[in-house]
């Protein structure tokens, strides 16, 4: 099935307007490839079609079947693991040591666009190692969101393929992984408990957030996003980080150099100004 100039051009403006996500030309067979199966099984012949059929569609259940299909959510624990370490040597000890001079145990750690869960559930465990007996002094949960029901539901599984798991150290992925008869490995339950799934689109106006969080991760998100959509989505994380709080992207991706809302501290690390 092939999609013309304007079918692309509405579709992509559709996912822009709803998700934020830029669909560039270079999207466009990506877009097919992922949409073909579920055009024919809907027993549209064309784009059109089924663009016409998702504006109609008042309950949006279908445009959230639509950003299931294209969105991308592949991950791995101890993705880009300089983060990890200086999270684990930097960020929260400099956090809990301000929380116990304001005599709080309320540490509050937010992941937006959490995929499948890997990144979310290796902070819980890093900061199991961390705490150790003194973990559960703590109100240290980690609420993770995203977008696409079917990565939240692989997330709240939290069965993984061993090539997931490849780069966990030994001693973390014997004390809190159980193995599976078909060659998976399983979070155990002590670290599922510790994490919070929610589905959140982050173009929402605004976060539905009462308090601040001293640490967020948004790590290859904002990939997908233009500079206006980007630079929307760092004045809402600013708005949700306390004063001195850490925001982590992806590698690939920068804050830019005039946005004066987060210092840099090194690579894809901002502090709040």
């Amino acid at each position: 099935m092939q999609i013309n100039d304007q079918e692309f051009n509405l579709l992509r403006q559709l996912v822009y307007d709803n998700f934020g996500i830029n669909l560039t030309e270079q999207k466009r067979s990506l877009v097919v490839g992922r949409l073909h199966q579920l055009l024919r099984s809907h027993g549209f012949k064309t784009f059109k079609e089924y663009y016409d059929f998702l504006i109609r569609d008042r309950s949006h259940a279908n445009l959230t079947e639509l950003i299931n299909r294209i969105s991308t959510n592949y991950s791995f624990f101890y993705r880009e693991k300089a983060h990890f370490d200086f999270f684990v040597q930097t960020a929260l000890p400099g956090v809990v040591t301000r929380l116990k001079a304001q005599g709080s145990n309320d540490l509050r750690i937010w992941t937006a666009g959490c995929s499948t869960g890997e990144e979310p559930y290796m902070l819980a465990m890093l900061m199991h190692e961390y705490f150790g007996k003194q973990y559960f002094q703590w109100d240290a949960g980690i609420l993770a969101t995203d977008i696409s029901d079917r990565a939240l539901t692989f997330a709240h599984r939290g069965v993984y393929p061993d090539d997931r798991v490849k780069q966990v150290p030994t001693t973390l992925l014997n004390r809190y992984f159980t193995p599976q008869a078909n060659g998976e490995v399983a979070v155990k339950e002590q670290i599922k408990r510790e994490v919070t799934f929610r589905r959140l689109n982050l173009m929402n106006p605004q976060f539905p957030f009462r308090k601040p969080f001293q640490m967020i991760f948004c790590r290859n998100v904002m990939i997908y996003f233009d500079r206006e959509t980007r630079d929307n989505l760092i004045r809402k994380f600013h708005n949700m980080t306390e004063p001195g709080g850490f925001l982590f992207i992806g590698h690939s991706e920068t804050l830019g150099r005039d946005q004066g809302l987060y210092r840099y501290v090194m690579p894809a690390t901002y502090q709040k100004i």
